[in-house]
């Protein structure tokens, strides 16, 4: 059985995949979505990650991720057995940022209607509004756990500056805290969370769930030209990867992967689990196939030699 990791301060056992719910609606109709979700779960998988706006850009409003999410909970019978994380905060055609308590208390109550549960184990601040006082969104969510609605908190898109007032202020008035974070962070994006989030990281003692682990699908070594774009309908998002440190990185992870005889993409997800406060990378599955590779990647254990190589390439 796969193993499983407790996220910091808190009860919350996940395994280290971290499903990427962006597709359910999206690049994966209903159907579809069931059958990842039924061999994710097979797999020994039980970490969902999801986002109350999720798929905005296909329907202009989302929700249909939670959606799906909840009716496949309620006919497999299996909420007790899976840890849910939802998000609030980011923007539809309908509504800018909003982390104000207003937002907050409605939109927990329709993801909660949405995933036909009566309690989130995770929710994030999924984008900062950048203007409403830290204090309020914190007191939203400090009544929304007090009610049962929610377990723990996180953060996703939030500044280094406003993370750290944030702990402040729930020092100060007894909020809750966040107990992870969901940066942007993979083998071809390291600077940004290595020297302004990791520190804080380190601070707080929190769990991280990296999101775009595999750089829009870039790390699969899938993409090598431009012509290699209309392979799959995110192709375009790892275009600004080819350039002289993309194609180090690829280079690298073809090495290592041919070692280990795996795949490129397990290799960049090991890469990731192997660095220091890393829970579980979020990557999505749209075939039996690509749900192996992330499962393969929690059972490759790379040396230092490989480590090393990786670490070159892609600083």
């Amino acid at each position: 059985m796969m193993k499983k990791v407790k996220i910091n301060h808190t009860d919350l056992e996940i395994t280290r995949i971290n499903l990427g719910g962006n597709v359910f609606g999206w690049t994966l109709d209903e159907n579809e979505s069931f059958e990842i979700l039924d061999q994710f779960v097979a797999q020994g998988g039980n970490f969902i990650d999801t986002a109350d706006t999720y798929p905005w850009w296909i329907n202009g409003t989302g929700g249909l991720s939670e959606t799906i999410i909840g009716k496949w909970m309620r006919s497999r019978g299996n909420r007790k057995n899976m840890v849910i994380a939802t998000k609030v905060g980011s923007h539809t055609k309908e509504h800018d940022y909003d982390i104000g308590k207003k937002h907050i208390l409605r939109s927990v109550d329709e993801s909660l209607q949405r995933l036909q549960t009566d309690y989130i184990d995770l929710y994030y601040t999924h984008f900062d509004d950048g203007k409403t006082p830290v204090e309020e969104t914190l007191s939203a969510y400090d009544e929304i756990i007090k009610a049962g609605k929610v377990r723990y908190i996180a953060a996703s898109n939030v500044s280094p500056e406003r993370l750290v007032t944030s702990f402040d202020a729930a020092e100060k008035n007894s909020f809750p805290k966040y107990v992870a974070l969901q940066p942007l962070y993979n083998l071809v994006e390291r600077p940004k969370y290595e020297t302004e989030y990791a520190p804080l990281v380190e601070k707080y003692n929190l769990s991280v769930f990296p999101y775009y682990s595999l750089a829009a699908g870039f790390l699969t070594g899938k993409y090598r030209s431009e012509a290699d774009f209309g392979k799959s309908v995110r192709g375009a998002g790892a275009k600004q990867y080819l350039n002289e440190k993309g194609f180090s990185v690829l280079e690298a992870l073809d090495k290592v992967s041919a070692k280990h005889n795996t795949s490129q993409a397990a290799v960049a997800l090991a890469w990731l689990l192997a660095q220091p406060h890393i829970g579980a990378p979020i990557a999505s599955a749209t075939s039996q196939n690509q749900l192996e590779t992330l499962f393969a990647a929690t059972r490759l254990i790379l040396n230092k030699e490989d480590l090393t190589l990786l670490d070159k390439a892609s600083r």
